[in-house]
């Protein structure tokens, strides 16, 4: 992996993306069977070893990557779950779900290896993270999986992009930067899945309006659980990625608004007293442009693992 790191100037901390572009399903699929030829070349460095300034923070370190590989976990679960659901109406469009769910089992295996290497063990999930969890594996909907999924990359994508400008342990850095980089594609990814499986059920489900407002209700109600989720993380991770609740809860409100604010044939509307409380307006978050998290240039620039440049922001 050649992977570079620079201070970036152009993006206050925890912003993703770029300008919105979408891309065709036979784009994706192509970029996805690239991305896994190179899969297996990249390995976690054994050179090093992780050192911490306190017992607190090893623990954080340790749950920190644990809720990592819970996500990457559920992913899984469910892309391939859903891959053979759309395989009789988009093979293609199914095979991208594979291969996304791959890449999801591979990030799960190097959070197993890491946290091996630090000494750490694969924990079981507890309360609120536990509780959003299981409603995301109960859900049968194609579109609500999707639209959740799309909301618990962006808040992994937030999260560790940010820690990646605070952490210094290299073997940390590396695990970070991977994870950084991987989500920046997949946030615009699951954008696309979002948008192909909205046309499926748009096109044969009957009330399709009383649809659209429960995906709307479910947007506002992950919303409060993820955010409500950035301050219990504080005390699990703190000592580890450094980033305080008033930081992490505004990257998340933001870049969780930030959605859909550049995708209107989705419909989906930020929480606007959520907005409110963070000093964050629609109308401002559309003029401001630049940075859409669903850009299909962002996925263009995290596309190639051998050469996309993830900055510490």
């Amino acid at each position: 992996m050649r992977t570079s790191e620079k201070p970036s100037t152009s993006k206050p901390a925890g912003q993703i993306g770029v300008l919105p572009k979408q891309r065709s399903t036979a784009w994706w699929l192509e970029t996805l069977r690239k991305r896994e030829a190179r899969m297996g070349d990249e390995y976690l460095r054994r050179d090093v070893k992780l050192t911490f300034e306190s017992a607190e923070e090893r623990e954080a370190c340790i749950r920190f990557f644990n809720a990592a590989y819970r996500a990457e976990e559920s992913g899984l679960a469910q892309a391939h779950a859903l891959a053979g659901r759309v395989e009789e109406w988009d093979p293609d469009l199914a095979e991208c779900l594979r291969l996304y769910g791959n890449e999801e089992g591979w990030h799960r295996s190097l959070l197993t290896e890491f946290l091996g290497e630090l000494g750490g063990d694969i924990r079981p999930m507890s309360g609120l993270t536990q509780t959003m969890y299981e409603k995301y594996g109960e859900a049968k909907d194609m579109a609500t999986i999707v639209l959740t999924n799309l909301m618990f990359e962006t808040i992994g994508a937030t999260t560790y992009r940010m820690a990646l400008r605070n952490v210094r342990a290299p073997l940390a850095r590396q695990m970070l930067t991977i994870l950084t980089r991987d989500e920046a594609f997949h946030v615009p990814l699951n954008v696309h899945f979002l948008r192909a499986v909205l046309a499926r059920t748009d096109a044969t489900r009957a009330g399709g309006l009383l649809h659209r407002a429960k995906l709307q209700a479910i947007y506002n109600a992950v919303f409060v659980g993820l955010l409500l989720s950035a301050h219990r993380s504080r005390k699990a991770a703190k000592a580890f990625d450094r980033i305080s609740f008033v930081d992490l809860s505004r990257a998340y409100v933001e870049n969780l608004a930030r959605l859909f604010v550049h995708e209107p044939d989705l419909r989906f509307e930020p929480p606007r007293a959520l907005l409110a409380i963070f000093g964050l307006r629609r109308a401002g978050l559309v003029a401001a442009g630049g940075f859409s998290p669903t850009s299909g240039d962002a996925a263009e620039l995290a596309a190639d693992r051998e050469h996309v440049a993830v900055t510490a922001l």
